[in-house]
């Protein structure tokens, strides 16, 4: 009998550790409490963007940089009704929700298999802890703080893109990057720069930083992309620049953002990073 009571307690011990859902609002909260909408470019196509008809309780999350077919395919073999998209899948304006068109399909299979869609984008740029500060902290840091503060918002350490000192040569900046994302870069030098010049002063922005990052002094940029002939102005006015590709300067803050969630949510919800999300650029060595 005692045996028998010991095996119960286990049981049910380890069913109250099996994540048991949550409200798809209260979900929501606690994202926008991490980063709320308001910190996102006004632009931008941020929140929820489907919400299913019926939907009981959301038991498991996919956190995905894009939401391709790939990863939509991904997220119906795990079952999951609630996808977070990094990038908003929704944009442009839709008129029609057809099988003609990859995004279009992806609407219709979120609706159809009862998947909430959810989009944070350049709110969780902005945000303190969010993806900026994730590919700053490929290096040491010092005296960190916005490129551009959002006024207004209560917070001086909110706003787009980030500006920092370091001490590092450029041998080694480039090295440490690599390594944070886990890929190779493209590096385009200053004009009187080498490996071995001192990097003091850093200014980053992940994805696409070009607009951003004009005029900035620094003596080095971070970004996913900038056209040719920004980055020859840049190293003209001898600044070296990084180039990790769009969504390699973004994606690898997903998987520090999914304990992070999992905490938030008191474990009562399934994280899952997409394992089929990918740059579609590959660099290939000659």
């Amino acid at each position: 009998m005692l045996k028998s009571v010991g095996k119960n307690q286990n049981f049910l011990r380890f069913y109250s550790n099996m994540a048991q859902g949550l409200a798809l609002k209260d979900i929501i909260s606690k994202l926008e409490s991490f980063a709320p909408l308001s910190y996102a470019e006004k632009w931008d196509n941020v929140g929820l963007l489907l919400e299913p008809y019926n939907q009981a309780s959301v038991e498991k999350i996919l956190l995905t940089n894009d939401l391709t077919e790939r990863v939509m395919k991904e997220a119906v073999e795990k079952k999951v009704n609630m996808i977070v998209s990094y990038h908003p899948p929704i944009f442009a304006p839709m008129k029609r929700i057809t099988q003609s068109n990859w995004k279009q399909r992806i609407v219709s299979m979120c609706l159809g298999q009862g998947i909430a869609l959810y989009s944070p984008h350049t709110a969780w740029d902005s945000t303190l802890g969010g993806v900026n500060d994730w590919l700053a902290s490929a290096l040491p840091v010092k005296d960190i703080q916005p490129i551009q503060p959002l006024e207004g918002c209560g917070n001086e350490n909110v706003g787009s893109g980030r500006i920092f000192s370091t001490k590092m040569h450029l041998d080694n900046v480039i090295k440490a990057v690599q390594n944070h994302i886990g890929l190779d870069v493209h590096v385009a030098m200053g004009v009187e720069h080498s490996g071995k010049s001192e990097i003091k002063k850093v200014a980053l922005c992940a994805g696409s930083g070009a607009t951003l990052l004009r005029g900035v002094k620094a003596d080095l940029y971070i970004t996913g992309e900038m056209s040719h002939h920004e980055v020859l102005d840049a190293n003209h006015n001898n600044v070296s620049v990084i180039l990790c590709n769009h969504s390699n300067s973004e994606r690898g803050f997903l998987k520090t953002f999914q304990p992070k969630l999992d905490d938030m949510l008191n474990g009562q919800c399934e994280i899952f990073v997409a394992e089929t999300d990918e740059d579609p650029i590959k660099t290939y060595k000659k």
